[in-house]
Parts: structure tokens; C-alpha cells; sequence
């Protein structure tokens, strides 16, 4: 997964704070599906999108259908991690999101997240429908 951040498109930061470190002072695993969505969020927001829009007279939101990360070395308490974020695939209803976090340089993970988009309706389950075209150009720009 390493080749696919020659060139970083997106990046955020975040501090491992002590709520987020397990008994050894090592971030706990969970956190870093936190730390993956809240940089999903950050990446939708820099080019004006959300995980829960209008879009005409629908609302539009991003439902997670798989998420994985492989951990490379610890994260401690204080450290403040370099978050880069890539659209490693766009489908025509859904988005891979590829995620490197570093601290210093030094790999710490590597992780993705697949999200669909969805129309909600009232009283309804979340309904896929294909990536309208304004998120669709605006995502590309990360791909």
C-alpha cells in the first residue's frame, strides 16, 4: 500500500492523546478507525462535501462497508501523527479510501475504509445510488 502515497494529495494531523492509549501507553488499536474516519471527514470538508449532505432533495451519506488496518509500529502518548489520505478507488457507487499514518517519517499504519453512497429516506434503510457527479469530480482530484 506504500507506493500509493509517492505524493501526498491530503494530510492531517492528530496528537495520541492519553484517552486513546491502552495500559502500556500505546495507542489502542480502535483508535486508529477513529482517527481514519475523522481524516475521511477532513479530506470531505476541504473541498466542501460532508458524510451527510442534500444533494438536490435528497440527503446523500457515506454508510461504511469495510475498514482495515495493518499496524507497523507504536504510537505513544503526545506523538502527533501525520495522517495522509488518498481515494485509492472510486466506483460508480462507492469510495476506498487509503490512509498512511507516520510519525516523524517513521510508518506507524496503513489502513482503508470502503464507504457507499446512499440516499436516506425516512423509515427506509440507506438506499445505494451512484456517486453524484459534483462529489464524483471532487473526489477525483484525490484518486
Amino acid at each position: 500500500m506504500a507506493e500509493r502515497f509517492r505524493t501526498v494529495p491530503f494530510r492531517t494531523q492528530r496528537r495520541v492523546e492519553f484517552r486513546d492509549t491502552d495500559a502500556a501507553g500505546i495507542m489502542h488499536f480502535s483508535v486508529f478507525f477513529v482517527a481514519m474516519e475523522e481524516a475521511e471527514h477532513a479530506l470531505l470538508r476541504e473541498v466542501g462535501l460532508s458524510v451527510h449532505q442534500k444533494v438536490d432533495a435528497h440527503i446523500v451519506s457515506w454508510p461504511r462497508v469495510a475498514a482495515d488496518c495493518q499496524y507497523r509500529s507504536a504510537a505513544r502518548f503526545e506523538e502527533t501523527l501525520a495522517i495522509d489520505v488518498q481515494v485509492d478507488r472510486l466506483g460508480e457507487k462507492s469510495v476506498t479510501y487509503a490512509f498512511r499514518f507516520t510519525c516523524e517519517e517513521r510508518l506507524i499504519a496503513e489502513g482503508k475504509i470502503t464507504t457507499v453512497c446512499c440516499e436516506l429516506r425516512p423509515g427506509q434503510p440507506p438506499q445505494p445510488i451512484a456517486i453524484p457527479a459534483e462529489m464524483r469530480e471532487k473526489l477525483k482530484a484525490y484518486a
